[in-house]
């Protein structure tokens, strides 16, 4: 495929998150992407099958980053709370890249047809499951207090879900580095044995 192809594929892409974050999924219509590209309908075909499969592509390919991230962090010898810390770290970078998509997961996963909507939902409860072990392992450390695991895990991942936001929202550009270490430093304070 020659470079221009790929620049347009990458616009293509662009355009096609920008309208879904803005007007919603079920609001984008092809021809509204296409549109916004000038392109007639028929190239958007070019990039995409369907909107679902556009959908499905968006979702898979990062909560496929988020897991790849989460199980080096897993396999890695650091103690409970190190991990929580690279957790948040993995979160903040993949999604100071991708804050688009990252949006997508947290907004528009419901869109998803039967049976992919399924397999979504069980890839993120496997990704929480795995956030579970860490917060448990720090419990048996006497790293993190003895408190439920449940509300725990959601406080954490409630703490993380919203920062697309300050990504896409061109007027803060916030450093991921000092995101970190304000929300690590909130949510370990927390979660730390006394």
């Amino acid at each position: 495929m020659p470079v221009n192809k790929y620049i347009k594929r990458d616009r293509f892409f662009k355009v096609a998150l920008s309208l879904i974050y803005k007007n919603g999924f079920k609001a984008t219509t092809m021809r509204a992407i296409a549109s916004e590209l000038n392109f007639e309908v028929a190239n958007v075909y070019n990039y995409i099958s369907s909107k679902n499969e556009l959908l499905e592509t968006f979702l898979f390919g990062i909560q496929d980053e988020f897991h790849e991230a989460l199980d080096h962090i897993l396999d890695s010898s650091y103690d409970a709370p190190k991990k929580i810390n690279m957790v948040i770290n993995s979160y903040i970078q993949i999604t100071s890249k991708r804050p688009y998509e990252q949006a997508l997961l947290v907004n528009e996963w419901r869109n998803l047809k039967v049976p992919r909507r399924q397999e979504f939902v069980d890839r993120r409860q496997d990704y929480e499951n795995k956030i579970k072990m860490i917060f448990e392992e720090g419990v048996k450390q006497g790293n993190f207090a003895d408190m439920d695991t449940e509300i725990a895990v959601a406080t954490i991942l409630a703490s993380i879900r919203w920062i697309y936001a300050k990504y896409i929202d061109g007027e803060n550009k916030i450093n991921p580095i000092e995101l970190e270490k304000q929300l690590t430093q909130f949510i370990l304070n927390g979660i730390l044995s006394n």
